[in-house]
């Protein structure tokens, strides 16, 4: 079986070729990359990137059988390979919405399957929300839907778990600026000078890479030692606290009935530090029909042995059934 084998399957990936790959002009300025990995006759599935900001990798292609999926990976704008580079303009997440429903009719896909996590997770449910027509089901991840008690906990509430990680994050900022931390970020973050803008992302990404598993991992945290990804992850994560909420805010929750029929798996870091597991909980209660997996031993990221496992074999289920639901295995 290849969940046995994810070893293996994973070199597999890391040193395939895109079978396509190209770029989609959307609205001005931006132009999206995409690439398309596994078969091109295969069963087609989105993988929806989190941060925001953060950009599709090669190690994102794990979680699918490569014998069996058509995956579609792209870079949202700003991100990644999507050009320009942390450009804010004409971004919101509606944006982002269309800009997948105009990837899925130049790939000329009818219907898709749809994998995020984190931000991923959040841009998922809104597109799904908004096309549901498109979505074959879901697989989510460390649920995040832009609430402002979860801003709040990301931002202030979590230094009563990791009060020394939080002290390197607002200790950047001075005293008399910390009463609000995502304006005095952003304001740095927007400076005419690169070291102020490189000073603040590099804070802003360390304090989200130290969150982001249950233990401490340099492998990962490294990857947001780049200066470009540190700039990219932290003028759009902070982009989109400051301007990506929904009105209402809980608007993902109750737009559930929109997607209800849609077979849904949902799963979660029970020591999720970046993505509290309520958000899981709140979403969950309000949508009995979709599968909530708490991990039991894992933080927020999906590098983490649990839950890459959790997320493996729902698209195994996928792949076999249709279904990512539990109790659809053959």
């Amino acid at each position: 079986m290849w969940l046995c084998n994810t070893g293996a399957m994973l070199d597999w990936w890391l040193e395939a070729d895109p079978f396509a790959s190209g770029t989609l002009a959307v609205s001005p300025p931006h132009e999206l990359h995409w690439e398309q990995v596994g078969v091109p006759d295969g069963e087609p599935m989105l993988f929806v990137h989190g941060g925001p900001g953060a950009g599709a990798t090669e190690s994102d292609r794990r979680f699918f059988d490569p014998s069996h999926f058509r995956v579609v990976l792209f870079d949202q704008r700003g991100c990644g390979r999507s050009t320009p580079l942390e450009e804010l303009s004409n971004n919101t997440i509606d944006d982002l919405v269309a800009d997948i429903e105009a990837l899925r009719v130049e790939l000329g896909i009818e219907t898709w399957h749809v994998f995020g996590g984190s931000w991923g997770s959040t841009l998922s449910l809104h597109y799904a929300q908004c096309h549901p027509e498109a979505v074959r089901s879901l697989v989510l991840r460390g649920i995040w839907m832009l609430r402002p008690e979860e801003i709040e906990w990301w931002l202030y509430t979590l230094r009563f778990v990791l009060p020394e990680t939080w002290a390197t994050f607002a200790e950047h900022i001075p005293e008399a600026e910390r009463g609000d931390l995502l304006s005095a970020y952003r304001s740095r973050l927007a400076s005419d000078d690169p070291a102020v803008v490189d000073a603040a992302a590099q804070r802003w990404a360390t304090y989200e890479a130290a969150c982001c598993t249950l233990h401490p991992n340099p492998e990962f945290a490294a990857h947001f030692d780049d200066p470009e990804v540190a700039r990219a992850v932290a003028i759009l994560e902070s982009h989109y606290f400051s301007t990506g909420g929904f009105e209402p805010e809980d608007q993902l929750i109750r737009n559930v009935d929109l997607i209800r029929h849609i077979p849904t798996v949902i799963v979660h870091g029970r020591y999720d530090m970046v993505c509290p597991v309520k958000n899981a909980t709140d979403l969950a209660a309000n949508w009995p029909e979709a599968e909530l997996i708490i991990v039991p031993d894992a933080g927020h990221s999906s590098h983490e042995p649990g839950t890459r496992h959790e997320l493996i074999a729902a698209t195994n289920r996928i792949r076999d059934t249709g279904s990512p639901l539990l109790g659809t295995e053959s």
